[in-house]
C-alpha cells in the first residue's frame, strides 16, 4: 500500500513528499509516530524538496561568474572600503524590493565581480529572479538580434529579470549602436527592476565614457539617482592570493 502511494506521489511531482515517505518507511520509529506528525513530516521535505530546486534554477538561468560566492565569506574590511552594515542591509534584499540600484566602483582585482556575484546569489536565494552579463557580450547579442529578429525578445526577457548585473561597465568603447542599447535596456527597468552595474571606472568619469551628453545625461540619470554606491579599494586580490600561493 505504501508503495502505490509513493508511486502516486511521484506521478503527482509530489517529490519530496515521497522521498519523506520513504525514509519513513524504511525507519523503524516512524511507526511510532502519529499521522500528522508523519504528514508535517513529509509537507516539510516537500517545502524544502521544492525551495532547494528552485534554488538551482535560479543559480542556473542567473550565470553567474562566481556562482559560489556568497555573502558569507566576504573579508568586510575598513580598507578595502567595505561597510559590514551596508552590506548586510543589501544582503536582505530590499533595495531590490524597492527597484534600486546598486553601483559598484574600484581598481581592477578588488573584488568587484565576485561581490556583484554575491548579492545575486543572496536574490537567487531569496527567489528573486537574476542575471549577470558583460557589457560587451550583452551589445554584442543585442547586435546579432538586429539581424536574427531576436533583438525585441532579448530586450522583453532583460526587462523581466528582477536583478540584472552588468559587469565590466566602461572596459570597450561604446557604439551609437551600443549606447542606444543600454538606454532601451534602462528605461524598461527603470524603477520597475534592479540593475548592478561593476565598473573600474566612477561615476564622475560615464560622461567621458558615453561621449554623448544627451544619452549620457538619460542613461546616468536612470542608473545613478536612486543607486546605492561601494567604492571598493585597496590592493589586487588577485595579487595577494598570488603572494600567498
Amino acid at each position: 500500500m505504501l508503495e502505490h502511494v509513493k508511486e502516486q506521489l511521484v506521478a503527482l511531482k509530489l517529490h519530496g513528499m515521497a522521498e519523506a515517505l520513504e525514509m519513513q518507511i524504511r525507519t523503524p520509529f516512524a511507526a511510532d509516530m502519529d499521522f500528522t506528525e508523519r504528514l508535517q513530516l513529509m509537507v516539510q521535505q516537500e517545502k524544502s524538496f521544492r525551495e532547494s530546486r528552485k534554488l538551482t534554477t535560479l543559480l542556473r538561468q542567473a550565470r553567474l561568474r562566481y556562482p559560489e560566492a556568497c555573502i558569507e565569506e566576504l573579508h568586510v574590511a575598513p580598507q578595502r572600503g567595505i561597510s559590514k552594515a551596508t552590506v548586510m542591509e543589501l544582503a536582505r534584499n530590499e533595495w531590490i524590493k524597492h527597484h534600486r540600484n546598486l553601483i559598484i566602483t574600484g581598481p581592477t582585482g578588488v573584488g568587484k565581480t565576485w561581490l556583484a556575484c554575491a548579492f545575486g546569489v543572496a536574490a537567487c536565494r531569496a527567489g528573486i529572479s537574476t542575471g549577470y552579463v558583460r557589457l560587451s557580450r550583452l551589445l554584442h547579442d543585442l547586435g546579432i538580434g538586429r539581424a536574427d529578429g531576436s533583438y525585441r525578445k532579448q530586450l522583453e526577457k532583460l526587462s523581466r529579470t528582477q536583478l540584472l548585473i552588468i559587469d565590466d561597465w566602461g572596459m570597450s568603447p561604446l557604439t551609437d549602436a551600443g549606447k542606444r542599447d543600454i538606454l532601451e535596456i534602462l528605461e524598461d527597468r527603470h524603477n520597475v527592476q534592479s540593475t548592478v552595474i561593476s565598473t573600474q571606472y566612477p561615476v564622475s568619469e560615464w560622461h567621458r565614457l558615453i561621449d554623448d551628453p544627451t544619452l549620457a545625461d538619460a542613461i546616468c540619470d536612470r542608473l545613478i539617482h536612486n543607486a546605492y554606491q561601494l567604492t571598493l579599494k585597496g590592493e589586487s586580490m588577485r595579487k595577494m592570493m598570488a603572494k600567498m600561493e
